[in-house]
């Protein structure tokens, strides 16, 4: 049914950034999803997503955030979060230019910090969306060390910029014991990031949690119920912000943080599925 091609698209600084495609010619309409990874890892982590999700009227996209995947970029690193930002910008104008789909006609799934860099494009950009979907978005992260942010901050000044290796091992990111493995095999996977990118990322979730009701956007959070890497009350007090009438909130219980790459993942996919389908009904 689908065509998948890999390809590239010039950013806001001229970086090239890797992206794949799943087209499907014979759909009547031009709509489509755009999916974002989660921190560490890249499109192809998200590529299953394409059949489970059954929306067979829609073309797929996805983006290997740079630093990641095959975009280019230290590992781990960007120049700031909000360039990362910028990147999906981009993304979203190469799409709507190259195959003709207006931002009425997109969707975003976004996970972990790929749902955080989405949240803050929409927050800052307005585009004119049809649905987000937000799954354990990272707006905080569990580091496990008190103070650890500040020590962060007071580092970052001496040493500049820095990279911290993920204390998150497989098993604590799904209960699928075969995506575990291929997490653990995966070439592609990048276990540090810079301390740039980490503060950066808190600043901006802290902003966009803050000022979550200038984000007018029909837009659904997944969070998993047992998560080891992010924390729940900053998501709930998003969503609870949020001035959009059409939103969602669901706890998937005892989840992992890899909530769309869990064993029991198809309950999340039919939430997203039926959100999507009433956004664009």
């Amino acid at each position: 049914m689908y065509n998948n091609t890999q390809q590239y698209f010039n950013s806001h600084d001229g970086a090239s950034l890797f992206y794949q495609a799943w087209r499907n010619h014979k759909q009547p309409v031009k709509q489509a999803i755009i999916l974002l990874h989660r921190g560490h890892e890249h499109s192809g982590r998200m590529s299953h997503l394409v059949n489970e999700l059954d929306l067979p009227d829609y073309d797929f996209f996805a983006l290997d955030a740079r630093g990641h995947g095959k975009s280019p970029g230290q590992r781990g690193d960007a120049p700031s979060f909000s360039a990362c930002v910028q990147d999906l910008q981009y993304f979203v104008q190469h799409i709507q230019k190259k195959y003709e789909i207006s931002s009425e006609n997109i969707a975003v799934i976004g996970q972990s910090v790929g749902a955080v860099i989405a949240a803050t494009w929409v927050h800052d950009y307005a585009p004119k969306l049809r649905a987000l979907c937000l799954a354990s978005p990272a707006f905080e992260i569990k580091l496990y060390v008190p103070f650890a942010k500040s020590g962060l901050n007071l580092l970052s000044q001496v040493r500049g910029n820095f990279f911290i290796q993920s204390y998150v091992k497989a098993k604590m990111l799904t209960h699928d014991e075969e995506r575990a493995k291929s997490y653990e095999r995966d070439p592609l996977i990048a276990k540090a990031i810079s301390v740039r990118m980490l503060l950066g990322l808190s600043t901006a979730a802290e902003r966009i949690v803050d000022d979550a009701k200038n984000i007018y956007v029909p837009t659904q959070v997944l969070c998993s119920g047992s998560d080891f890497v992010v924390e729940q009350p900053p998501q709930r007090q998003f969503y609870t912000r949020l001035a959009h009438p059409q939103k969602e909130f669901h706890v998937l219980e005892g989840f992992f943080h890899d909530t769309l790459g869990e064993k029991n993942r198809e309950l999340a996919i039919a939430k997203i599925r039926r959100f999507i389908q009433q956004c664009f009904a």
